[in-house]
């Protein structure tokens, strides 16, 4: 079974996210073992500068790097990233899969990720072009992970 890490700026809050992440948590047990850890963000005045905010995302890197476990394929998620279907993202889960190795998923702030994770990352993947808040961009990252592993299942929970 493939060990899943998602390390994650913030927190969940809200009853309605924390209920739908705790459903596909409990759907993805099936098919791997998810770890979700947050970590709290930098906290930053309402306008930062840009030096403040590099000095907070070098700051978030320094704790995200500490979580990230050996022999796993590191994925980013970034705006810059690559986009990919569903059905490419679960080749992708099946090619790590055959390789033996865990996969760990990168959320950054609302600032983003530094350039220091961005480059340890094997995958930079963007889900969209559009934005998201954090919360219910979590939620996406489940509910795409648990399609994957369906799609390669042969599911028709994939249409």
């Amino acid at each position: 079974m493939i060990k899943c890490k998602i390390i994650a700026l913030g927190s969940l809050k809200e009853k309605y996210f924390k209920d739908a992440c705790a459903e596909y948590q409990k759907r993805l047990t099936r098919f791997c073992n998810l770890e979700i850890c947050e970590i709290e963000p930098v906290k930053l005045p309402e306008n930062p500068s840009a030096g403040e905010i590099d000095a907070a995302l070098k700051k978030e890197a320094e704790q995200i790097i500490k979580k990230i476990p050996q022999n796993s394929r590191v994925i980013a998620l970034c705006v810059e990233g690559k986009e990919k279907s569903s059905e490419d993202f679960a080749s992708y889960i099946e090619e790590v899969l055959n390789l033996g190795q865990g996969i760990c998923f990168i959320i950054g702030s609302s600032y983003g990720l530094s350039e220091e994770v961005k480059r340890l990352a094997n995958l930079r993947f963007s889900l969209s072009i559009m934005t998201f808040p954090h919360k219910l961009f979590r939620v996406m990252l489940l509910e795409q992970l648990y399609r994957g592993f369906m799609i390669n299942q042969g599911s028709k929970y994939h249409k």
